[in-house]
């Protein structure tokens, strides 16, 4: 049974998502502030934490900070719209997914799953993709292996949250295909749970400036205008 922090100032959060979490297997314990969790993190660290951005006494940012400076914990953020400068500190430290508020439980519990996953495979000496796995996607540069959840460039490993990964996965499997916006909510997301058309937009951004930083010139990502987006061929 996984261990799971919840911390979140809001009450309401607290007991839904650990009634909701609990009832998935997991062992949870919840705070209501940054300095409670991080105290008890020190002490008995779980498998997984799920932070809320904005608390009081220290703010999921600062937590993470200092969580970093010892630990890399698997951590999730839940932050709202507006949120966008925070998560990008986020994930320049580490946070391994976002969930944007209003959200989902059973989608969190999906993302908690990948989650747990990818650290697994990560913690333990896997062997290379083989050039006939059918679960590696190679075009050109890029190297996507969903047995590990891990992406490179160039030989550069380029680290994605479970969200991005899928949003690519759907692209390069059919290079030079067009995927509309809903086709990538399709594919990243539950089939029962709503996003609307900017969130994709985000997240596509966020790729870009991912590659970006490992190759100046990345634009293997392209925009059609009104109609969605595909991963050029060759």
């Amino acid at each position: 049974m996984a261990t799971i922090f919840l911390v979140d100032d809001d009450e309401n959060i607290l007991t839904s998502v650990s009634m909701y979490l609990e009832g998935e297997g997991y062992d949870v314990r919840k705070f209501h502030d940054g300095a409670t969790a991080l105290d008890a993190l020190k002490v008995s660290p779980p498998d997984l934490a799920v932070f809320d951005v904005k608390m009081p006494r220290m703010d999921g940012i600062e937590l993470l900070r200092r969580l970093r400076q010892t630990s890399n914990l698997p951590v999730i953020f839940l932050t709202s719209k507006d949120d966008e400068l925070d998560e990008a500190i986020g994930f320049s430290m580490g946070a391994d997914d976002y969930i944007t508020k209003p959200f989902s439980q059973r989608l969190l519990g999906e993302r908690i799953k990948a989650v747990l996953r990818r650290a697994q495979l990560t913690s333990t000496v896997a062997p290379m993709p083989e050039e006939g796995d059918d679960k590696v996607i190679r075009r050109g540069k890029l190297v996507l292996d969903n047995n590990r959840h891990a992406c490179s460039w160039e030989g550069e490993a380029v680290r994605l949250t479970v969200t991005e990964f899928l949003i690519l996965e759907a692209l390069a499997k059919r290079p030079g295909y067009v995927k509309s916006r809903d086709q990538l909510m399709d594919a990243a997301y539950d089939d029962q749970i709503y996003v609307d058309d900017r969130t994709i937009d985000s997240h596509i951004k966020r790729l870009r400036k991912k590659f970006r930083k490992t190759d100046k010139s990345f634009d293997a990502i392209e925009t059609l205008y009104g109609v969605g987006y595909k991963y050029k061929e060759g």
